[in-house]
């Protein structure tokens, strides 16, 4: 993340914290005394950026905890932000099945009520996350930068499945533990709220719960080594992939890939399929439901599907909805329907 930071600085904060924060400036012998430039070693030898006059203009110095810390939190927010907004509304518009929006689960306004739940948690999420980086800033992760320091040469390829199976893991394992009586109420539920998501969906987490779910790929820095881009490509990785698993989309019934029809089954059956990429562990701890063959009908996405599949699985999801939350405090947007045909 340091190499993040390092580019934040150069082209926005560091003039920010002058102006804000202005380093002072002593009167010796009739001449103004200011800070004398000190070099600045690049964060990668893969991305170097020189540093303009305001590096060295602000009281707070680059390497100032509390400023990294406070522009860590920023960065965070705004980037995240950013990778939601944008590739969330490229995928509703080019790969989310629209006609699924006329499904009887889904909610009443339901696009607007993930987007606030999205923007209301991305600042709380920011916080931890925020100090995790910080303290990968501060030299406690295995980063490194060249691919000549790698532990060897395969690692540099290796690093990619290796973070994948780990953090996949240690996810299904939360995940789990996030459906726990006694926290799913109170943390989990909330993403729960979406029986069936759209993309606005993927980040719709209270704070805990977004936090924890992403844990695992901050612990990894800290055990395995890690090249610095390849963190920061994960990272874009990850949250496309959080939105691709909410899009909807079935384009593949595979019993490996836990790709947006096995999480879909998730939403729908509550206690199934808690893998993020992969359904390895779902199999081993047998909590796999393996989607239907209906989900991938081509027939079937031009609308919200056969009549007599879509009721029996409607009362299927009543079902395990009520032995997962009890009552149902829901308002689908069949129930506005229900009321304007009977006024």
């Amino acid at each position: 993340m340091d190499v993040i930071l390092q580019v934040f600085d150069t082209y926005a904060l560091d003039r920010v914290y002058a102006t804000l924060y202005p380093a002072t400036s002593s009167f010796v012998n009739g001449t103004i005394s200011r800070p004398v430039p000190k070099s600045i070693a690049p964060a990668s030898r893969y991305l170097q950026v020189e540093p303009s006059q305001y590096a060295w203009m602000s009281q707070w110095s680059r390497d100032n905890i509390n400023r990294q810390a406070l522009s860590l939190f920023f960065i965070t927010w705004t980037f995240g932000a950013i990778v939601y907004f944008l590739f969330a509304t490229l995928s509703y518009y080019f790969v989310f099945n629209q006609e699924t929006m006329r499904h009887p689960k889904f909610l009443k306004n339901q696009i607007r009520l993930e987007i606030l739940q999205s923007v209301w948690s991305m600042p709380f999420m920011s916080i931890p996350t925020a100090f995790m980086f910080l303290l990968e800033v501060r030299g406690y992760g295995k980063f490194y930068d060249t691919l000549s320091e790698a532990p060897f040469a395969l690692y540099n390829v290796l690093q990619f499945p290796l973070f994948l199976l780990f953090t996949d893991f240690w996810i299904y394992l939360i995940h789990r533990g996030l459906h726990h009586p006694l926290i799913y109420k109170n943390f989990h539920k909330p993403h729960h709220k979406w029986i069936v998501p759209t993309p606005f969906a993927s980040h719709a987490f209270h704070p805990f719960d977004g936090f924890m779910q992403s844990f695992p790929y901050h612990v990894f820095a800290f055990i395995f080594p890690l090249q610095k881009l390849a963190y920061v490509a994960l990272f874009v990785f990850v949250n496309f992939w959080t939105i691709s698993i909410h899009d909807g989309e079935h384009l593949a019934n595979s019993t490996i890939i836990n790709g947006a029809a096995c999480h879909t089954i998730h939403h729908e059956r509550f206690n199934y399929n808690y893998g993020q990429y992969t359904t390895i562990w779902d199999r081993f701890w047998g909590t796999y439901s393996q989607p239907s063959e209906e989900m991938f009908d081509p027939a079937m996405k031009k609308g919200v599907g056969d009549a007599k599949f879509l009721a029996k699985s409607v009362a299927e999801i009543d079902r395990l909805q009520a032995e997962a939350e009890g009552d149902d405090e829901r308002e689908y947007i069949t129930d506005a329907v229900e009321v304007k045909k009977n006024k």
